[in-house]
């Protein structure tokens, strides 16, 4: 009795001891775009840096409003990859140094060509864009004739059905959809793209203690120069496993 009443003495002065919740997880469930492949290349260039910790990566595909909503809440453990400015609008979400991935947001038509100079020269056209990516919704910011749809999937199926002129998706991600949806007869990209857009991995605020470690994990292998590597490799597997030629 006399040792539960010191114990209790202890904890009283000096508080309880963390709580598991702040202990490095063993498994992290992160918001995978669904059937976007250039969050393929992320998700696999976070699964080595995890593996790098001890820590296994579950993947939750979902659409890319939905996937943010999830994220935020903490519903899931964070986001493979988004743009730079994130956390402007989603507080809960930290983002983690360096950027692990970029993507290249970019013109498809099924028959328009002209010269492509950035966002202002597509303003003049009806545009399609995945609701909930950011580079697309910043981009279009402004322009009356911007349409969305749920998925890169349901958005080149709109295009093919010419509900708008064109759209504008990743250069990687809409070359390697188009040829598994059989469109590529149809469908184009215009170069160049619109622009690069480095993109960064973020966590949901209660993984704030592992964020450093992931970190140096990143900063270790961008120095190496393995991570360009790793996605270079990534990204000619995607393609060609889709069949697209990888120049």
């Amino acid at each position: 009795m006399r040792r539960l009443i010191v114990i209790c003495a202890i904890v009283v002065l000096f508080g309880a001891a963390p709580a598991a919740a702040q202990s490095k997880p063993t498994v992290i469930a992160l918001s995978r775009l669904a059937n976007v492949p250039d969050q393929l290349v992320g998700g696999e260039i976070l699964r080595e840096v995890y593996a790098r910790l001890g820590i296994a990566v579950e993947f939750v595909d979902v659409e890319a409003q939905r996937a943010l909503a999830l994220s935020s809440a903490g519903d899931v453990d964070g986001e493979i990859q988004r743009i730079g400015n994130l956390a402007a609008k989603y507080p809960t979400l930290i983002q983690v140094l360096p950027p692990i991935n970029y993507i290249e947001p970019a013109v498809f038509t099924t028959g328009l060509e002209f010269d492509v100079r950035g966002w202002d020269s597509i303003a003049g056209y009806d545009v399609g864009i995945v609701r909930g990516v950011g580079s697309s919704e910043a981009g279009t910011r402004g322009m009356p004739n911007a349409q969305r749809a749920t998925s890169l999937e349901d958005l080149l199926h709109m295009l093919d059905r010419d509900r708008f002129d064109l759209l504008v998706t990743d250069l990687f991600s809409g070359r390697v959809e188009i040829k598994r949806l059989h469109l590529d007869a149809r469908v184009h990209p215009l170069l160049p793209p619109l622009e690069r857009i480095y993109v960064y991995h973020y966590l949901h605020e209660r993984h704030r203690d592992l964020v450093p470690k992931v970190e140096a994990v990143l900063r270790e292998m961008n120095a190496s120069g393995e991570l360009a590597r790793l996605r270079a490799k990534l990204v000619a597997q995607v393609l060609e496993k889709s069949g697209e030629p990888r120049g």
